[in-house]
C-alpha cells in the first residue's frame, strides 16, 4: 500500500505559495533565493524517485503542466516529473494536457484510497493546499516533508490556514541542507491518541 506524502517548500511563517504563480515557476520564487545545496537537491531527487505517482490540485497541476514539459536537467528530475502517473483533483478540468494525467472529479477520498491500494511507493502532493487540508480531514496523509526556508514573508497563503483539522504530528527526521539554513523536517501523523 502506498503512502500519501505531502512535500512542500514553506517559509518560517508557514507560507507555501509562490506569489509569482505559474509565470514565476521556472525562474524561481522566494525559495530559489536560497542555496539548499547538494544534500537538498539529493533529498528532492530521492523523494521523487521513491514515488510511484503524483496527486495534485488543479492550480498546482496547471502551473506544473505549463512548466515541466519544457524543463531539462542532467539528473533526470524533469523526465521523472513528466513521465510518472499524475492524478489531478478538479471539478472543472476535463482534458488534461500533461502526459500520464487522469482527473479525479468526485469522491476524492475514495479515489485517493484506491490510489493508495494501487501503488506500493509514495504518492506525492506538492502545493495543492486545499487538497492537502481536505485529505488531512479524512486522515489520508501519511507523511509530511517540509523544506523550511529561513525567511518570513509576512503574507501569502499558508499551508495550514484557519480551519485546518487539528492534527498531532511526530517528528521522524530533521536535517539542515545547504549553506543557507534550509531545514528538512519529516513528520508523520501521531495516531497513537496520546
Amino acid at each position: 500500500m502506498g503512502n500519501v506524502v505531502v512535500t512542500e517548500f514553506v517559509s518560517l511563517d508557514g507560507v507555501f505559495e509562490d506569489p509569482g504563480g505559474a509565470e514565476n515557476f521556472e525562474h524561481g520564487g522566494w525559495s530559489f533565493q536560497f542555496d539548499r545545496g547538494a544534500d537538498g537537491d539529493r533529498f528532492k531527487l530521492d523523494e521523487l524517485n521513491t514515488a510511484d505517482a503524483q496527486l495534485l490540485g488543479r492550480v498546482t497541476y496547471e502551473a506544473f503542466a505549463q512548466a515541466w514539459p519544457s524543463i531539462t536537467d542532467e539528473v533526470g528530475f524533469a523526465v521523472r516529473m513528466n513521465e510518472m502517473p499524475k492524478s489531478v483533483v478538479s471539478a472543472t478540468l476535463t482534458d488534461p494536457t500533461w502526459q500520464n494525467t487522469t482527473v479525479i472529479a468526485d469522491n476524492v477520498g475514495g479515489q485517493v484510497r484506491a490510489l493508495k491500494d494501487r501503488y506500493a511507493g509514495d504518492i506525492l502532493i506538492a502545493g495543492s493546499g486545499l487538497l492537502v487540508r481536505s485529505l488531512m480531514a479524512e486522515d489520508l496523509v501519511d507523511e509530511f516533508h517540509l523544506m523550511v526556508y529561513p525567511i518570513v514573508l509576512g503574507s501569502g497563503r499558508r499551508l495550514f490556514d484557519d480551519g485546518t483539522t487539528t492534527t498531532r504530528l511526530a517528528l521522524t527526521d530533521s536535517r539542515q541542507v545547504g549553506p543557507d539554513g534550509v531545514t528538512v523536517l519529516t513528520y508523520v501523523p501521531d495516531r497513537t491518541g496520546s
